[in-house]
């Protein structure tokens, strides 16, 4: 059932008033991708009547007070995007298109949301019961952060926002005990995942916002103080002055555990638009999230140009096979379900199933990563558990075919000696929808380092691998590569030597190629403000000219000297190297926007 966006809706469930509404930038999506969906029944299947606002106009009083003032809390999220990542590209240039938004035109999300949100219903309620913050936005921006479209450090959206409280991270848990401690009057302190402003430090001191927007380096000093207290079972409550204020984070919420996952996932949840927004256009995000199924979220990849460790952890919860395959007979037996699940997957599709046992007891180690530089012989990958989920959802009824969409890691499988050889033969002989998306980002092993992602021989070898078993499997299907340019430490030189080894090695022009986005919160966001590579404090070579960002783009997707299509020239290049199969050129696709399964 849909959680009520209108007074109708309320009048109906016979309610005077929501105890909680929240407020959200995108459209309301009644999806378990849909972070606002996940803690709306989440909290509602724990009592509390829970109301959606979405994409409210704020510029009128119409929208936001259309269901009155709740009795408990408002919650407000910025949506499944950053708003400065939805609205604006990488070079600076407005986004026409929102995936979010009815009708497509992005014209519904406001510019920093969280903050637009905030004081919007300040100013139509006064003196209102709490605001709090969730969501990506929240999240990534929860302490001083460097904003790249602004140039400069800024604030704790807390801060900025003038709300009350902040969640960080997968927030499902927090916000119920938030509800439950304003309900029964208590104090919200001990919540894990909270932010708050408070007169007194509590925790390990970060460098002071007046000390980071000063000195870069002091800025360096706070993120790394931040991004090693992250993982939940190791880290300590931070603080950071503010004037004579101070943010107190609590330590961060625990991994879910796979009964809590089930339990949050197996909610009900309509998988549709609310038809009040419906009503408004097509929302093109339900192409891939209507029939596609999400199997755990969390990534130990840690890659230095991503925000996942950040928000949802390093730690990769998983979902029962028996949750997820109860989801696919729902799916199946939707009346418009044509057979074709179109995604099982989370933030990396092969991580489901296997955690480093290790972390799970005593927490992330301080001195290595799971994945880089290489495989941690602790973490034992094993792609059994998601072989038999997908043979188990192939045996229902009505299932035709079922793909796996989302990005998977090849390191991975060639690291998993009991289950990599067979999950890469059942990969490519059922569950390829054409292509099979590998993100190796760049080939430059400098580049690549300042990444944090794996050398480039294991793509070589995996698409030797993937190219045999398609084959004989008699199918015609490719590899998709994801590139970034402009990454912090790449030159142009680098971008048009990864065009020679695309067209040599790979026997393909990429496409999908995007520039990179300095988000707020990771490694390179600071590589790219400082300057300089966080691993040695040496000066590293930083694209901040957007024209010359595209230009590094544009030495990428530079099509050969000879005139020849890619497939052609893949074709020729396969002849003489002995390689299996034909390279096709992939169809030009932008690189989805939608986050991975984040809240």
């Amino acid at each position: 059932m849909f959680l009520p966006t209108t007074r109708q809706e309320m009048d109906e469930l016979g309610w005077d008033r929501p105890d909680i509404i929240l407020v959200s930038g995108d459209t309301w999506i009644d999806s378990p991708f849909m972070g606002i969906a996940l803690i709306g029944h989440h909290l509602s299947a724990n009592g509390f009547k829970v109301a959606i606002i979405a994409q409210p106009d704020i510029d009128s009083a119409v929208d936001i007070t259309r269901l009155g003032e709740p009795t408990l809390f408002w919650g407000v999220t910025g949506g499944a995007v950053d708003s400065m990542v939805a609205n604006y590209t990488a070079s600076g240039k407005r986004r026409k298109r929102d995936d979010y938004t009815p009708g497509g035109d992005n014209i519904r999300r406001p510019d920093r949301a969280v903050i637009a949100y905030t004081n919007l219903i300040r100013r139509w309620n006064k003196n209102t019961v709490p605001i709090l913050l969730g969501g990506i936005e929240a999240s990534l921006r929860r302490i001083a952060h460097y904003d790249s479209t602004s140039r400069k450090v800024r604030r704790s959206i807390l801060l900025d926002a003038k709300a009350d409280y902040l969640i960080f991270g997968m927030g499902h848990n927090s916000a119920l005990e938030f509800a439950c401690a304003l309900r029964d009057g208590q104090s919200v302190e001990g919540i894990r995942g909270l932010a708050r402003i408070l007169d007194e430090p509590r925790g390990l001191e970060l460098p002071s916002f007046e000390e980071t927007q000063g000195s870069m380096a002091a800025y360096a000093r706070s993120f790394e103080l931040f991004y090693n207290n992250m993982d939940a079972i190791t880290a300590e409550p931070l603080c950071q002055k503010y004037g004579n204020r101070w943010l107190v984070l609590s330590a961060p919420p625990l991994p879910s555990t796979q009964e809590e996952m089930d339990a949050l996932h197996d909610l009900n949840y309509e998988r549709a638009v609310h038809p009040f927004y419906a009503q408004q256009g097509e929302v093109r995000a339900m192409e891939t999230l209507r029939f596609s199924i999400p199997s755990h979220y969390g990534c130990y990849g840690e890659c230095n140009f991503c925000a996942i460790a950040v928000h949802q952890g390093r730690t990769v919860s998983s979902r029962s096979k028996e949750s997820i395959v109860q989801e696919a007979k729902l799916m199946a037996a939707q009346p418009d379900f044509k057979g074709y699940i179109h995604d099982i997957g989370g933030p990396t599709a092969n991580m489901y199933g296997f955690e480093c046992q290790k972390k799970l007891k005593k927490g992330a180690c301080p001195d290595r990563r799971c994945l880089y530089p290489t495989i941690c012989p602790s973490l034992r990958p094993d792609h059994g558990a998601q072989l038999d989920l997908l043979a188990a959802v192939e045996a229902i009824a009505g299932v035709k075919k079922v793909f796996v969409s989302s990005g998977i890691r090849q390191d991975l499988i060639l690291a998993d000696h009991k289950n990599g050889a067979r999950y890469i033969r059942k990969i490519c002989r059922d569950h390829v929808s054409g292509q099979l998306k590998l993100a190796p980002e760049h080939t430059s092993k400098k580049v690549l380092r300042l990444m944090g992602k794996p050398d480039i021989e294991e793509l070589l070898k995996f698409k030797e691998e993937f190219d045999r078993l398609s084959k004989e499997a008699g199918k015609k299907q490719f590899l998709t590569y994801y590139f970034i340019a402009a990454h912090p430490g790449c030159t142009l030189r680098d971008m048009e030597e990864t065009r020679v080894f695309c067209h040599e090695k790979l026997g393909m022009t990429p496409e999908q190629v995007q520039i990179f986005t300095p988000t707020p919160s990771t490694w390179s966001t600071l590589m790219y403000a400082t300057g300089c590579d966080f691993q040695t404090g040496e000066k590293i070579f930083v694209e901040r000219d957007p024209a010359r960002k595209e230009k590094q783009k544009g030495a990428l997707v530079a099509r050969p000297r000879d005139g020849k299509s890619p497939r052609r020239q893949g074709q020729n290049l396969q002849k003489t190297q002995g390689k299996s199969s034909p390279v096709a050129r992939i169809s030009e696709q932008k690189r989805s926007r939608k986050p991975r399964k984040k809240q």
